[in-house]
């Protein structure tokens, strides 16, 4: 169906108009609906457009005075308040008629986080309920797996006393993108995701989302504050994680802040799509309209284009076939694009796109652009995409499986060459680089991860460089220094050595899931079952018979480097055993993917968020009011700096 715009001037009757008024009322109902429970069906600019058309057909329509809906599998709970939504500003002259109107001395302006709200409603300090958007006035109470976010506090304390605060709490649910790239990579994004956890029934997956606060509001008649930045201060004493703020005071300041915050946002942990900008003056009977006057969504700039899909071309990564579309040229956030992963089959068939439809681009933050939607037209021009049935490297017929098109030959070139790399680069050998790999590979010498641990000087020298000008014991010294790297690198944990093999479905994150789950030796990992595999947390089944398979395809050879060529370190003989680490700030002496990498050498675990369990924060700066170190002063956790870290590990 096209939501195209219909031109309002076209509209020749009552009859017309009346009968449109009905289809964008049922049209925004179920998009609203479909929205808010995590599965968006269009995009915003879309949903955005049938609005606007709906509000100049009929400004007092009742759909654009509600929001949301509920799912139907949780208890109804009312809100305290009523939970609307917001007048939107598409860009600066939209704001500036909105800002003349209303003339403030102050602007207050926060992020528009980019999540799922929710309201925590609290009796004198200590939480009761856990309320989703809903319709706006009933939400759903999922105060279960509220108490497993990070940020939702069970007791409001201040000075470690608890505070006799009865009212509601509101802020937003989000899923870091370390996050979401590291657990939910097949979720379409953050956002979706987050929506989805919070909606399980069971609460798995909850402890990985966070709540960022936004609004504070009494339930016994007491209203303890009368300022905007007054109230995001008490949240912030009381331990909550409160949105960035900024005082304007003028609407041209709150401009230029729109355009610094749009230059950073791909720097920032999580999506926000604009901002928020309200009087500093708290007024609570406008706050209870369900879409008060005296505060305004500044959306940025377009993030979503249209464009024309002209070709499909297959990139190959090892034996894996990705499908990346190529559109006519658009321009977004600044930036132009004219590329975009697919992803694999499935979801370019999921998409339903062709040669010569219409295309919605999107780029929410992030920096790769995707494809959301697809648009038909049915103008006879567009083609079905043509899906590569054999690999272009070793001819052997591909197999489709739908999520993975891939070359079933393990003797492939490209994915022998692709495993080699992959071993070099995450068991860091850092002095063989990518061109030597390659040499070596072309020549016959190095055909398994095996052959690097034979390689000698004498038979190196020759492939390390070819020019006549370099002197031959300049030439012996460096093929000495990658024999010392690679001898350097035998002792490895469990995790770094299968995440070395390039099994599709085990990186080192997940094969750390697996060896929590007990499968701690090789010979336990490479006897596991599909089934034992799908019941490890993150694992689904296509994922588990994916990682069997591979383990299978690969057992010979791993088994052959642990008999005495690669020594596995198990996870209990490791220093940092059963500790867990979160880094947070810059690092000194390293990046924070080599700390990483020593905490899960010597045995422990990293951490992306300040939770209960963790062992250890290490930051350089200690006394920083960061909401990091203030949940591990909240949790009695250790902050420790660098030197520390590298203290205790050793080093």
């Amino acid at each position: 169906m096209s939501n195209s715009l219909f031109d309002v001037e076209k509209l020749q009757s009552e009859n017309d108009r009346s009968l449109r008024i009905t289809e964008l009322s049922a049209l925004i109902q179920r998009y609203q609906k479909s929205y808010y429970n995590g599965e968006g069906e269009i995009s915003d600019a879309e949903f955005d457009a049938l609005w606007d058309e709906l509000k100049s057909l009929d400004p007092d329509n009742a759909i654009l005075h509600s929001v949301g809906a509920d799912s139907g599998n949780f208890e109804k709970i009312r809100h305290i308040m009523p939970m609307g939504s917001q007048e939107k500003a598409a860009d600066p002259e939209q704001f500036l008629a909105w800002a003349k109107k209303h003339s403030y001395p102050e602007y207050l302006v926060e992020y528009k986080l980019d999540g799922a709200s929710l309201e925590l409603q609290y009796e004198h300090g200590l939480l009761r309920r856990a309320v989703t958007r809903g319709d706006g006035s009933v939400g759903d109470d999922i105060t279960a797996n509220a108490r497993k976010m990070n940020g939702v506090l069970p007791v409001l304390l201040c000075d470690g006393k608890t505070v006799d605060y009865t009212g509601g709490i509101r802020g937003e649910v989000i899923m870091t993108h370390s996050v979401h790239k590291k657990f939910f990579s097949d979720k379409a994004n953050c956002r979706n995701a987050a929506n989805g956890l919070m909606k399980r029934k069971d609460g798995e997956g909850c402890e990985k989302l966070t709540l960022i606060t936004y609004d504070a509001f009494a339930s016994d008649g007491k209203q303890p504050f009368s300022d905007e930045e007054e109230k995001i201060l008490w949240l912030n004493r009381c331990g909550f994680t409160v949105v960035p703020l900024k005082i304007c005071t003028a609407p041209q300041e709150v401009i230029d802040y729109r355009a610094s915050v749009m230059d950073i946002r791909k720097t920032l942990e999580y999506d926000i799509d604009g901002l928020v900008v309200k009087e500093r003056t708290i007024r609570y009977e406008d706050a209870a309209r369900a879409r008060p006057d005296r505060q305004i969504a500044f959306k940025f700039s377009l993030e979503e284009a249209v464009s024309v899909l002209r070709k499909v071309e297959w990139s190959i990564n090892g034996g894996t076939y990705t499908p990346v579309a190529v559109f006519d040229e658009v321009l977004l956030n600044g930036t132009t694009v004219q590329r975009a992963s697919l992803a694999n089959p499935d979801t370019m068939r999921a998409l339903g796109v062709k040669i010569g439809c219409k295309v919605v681009v999107v780029k929410r933050g992030e920096i790769i652009p995707k494809i959301e939607t697809a648009i038909h037209e049915n103008s006879g021009t567009e083609s079905e995409i043509p899906v590569p049935e054999k690999c272009e490297v070793c001819g052997s017929a591909l197999s489709d499986e739908g999520s993975r098109l891939f070359c079933p030959n393990k003797n492939c070139g490209k994915r022998i060459l692709h495993q080699l790399l992959k071993w070099v680069n995450v068991v860091d050998i850092r002095d063989l680089g990518e061109s030597l790999v390659e040499t070596l590979f072309k020549s016959g010498r190095v055909r398994c991860i095996s052959d690097f641990y034979t390689l000698t000087t004498a038979e190196l020298t020759p492939f390390f460089l070819n020019e006549e000008s370099i002197a031959a014991e300049k030439k012996s010294l460096g093929a000495e220094k990658v024999i010392k790297s690679i001898k350097s690198r035998v002792n490895m944990s469990l995790s770094v050595f299968v995440a070395g093999f390039d099994i599709e479905g085990i990186g080192e994150s997940s094969c750390e899931k697996l060896v929590a789950a007990g499968y701690d030796t090789l010979d336990k990992l490479l006897s596991m079952t599909e089934e034992q595999a799908a019941a490890v947390y993150g694992f689904a089944d296509i994922m588990a018979h994916i990682a069997v398979e591979g383990l299978k395809e690969n057992a010979e050879e791993m088994k052959s480097l642990a008999s005495g060529t690669i020594t596995i370190i198990a996870a209990a003989e490791g220093l940092f055993s059963g500790k867990t680490f979160c880094f947070t700030g810059e690092l000194v002496s390293m990046k924070r993917a080599d700390a990483e990498q020593i905490v899960r050498s010597l045995g422990g675990s990293c951490k992306s968020s300040v939770t209960k369990d963790l062992s250890y924060l290490v930051t350089n700066d200690t006394e920083s009011g960061s909401s990091k170190n203030k949940k591990a002063a909240q949790f009695g956790i250790p902050v420790i700096t660098e030197k520390e870290f590298l203290s205790l590990a050793g080093k």
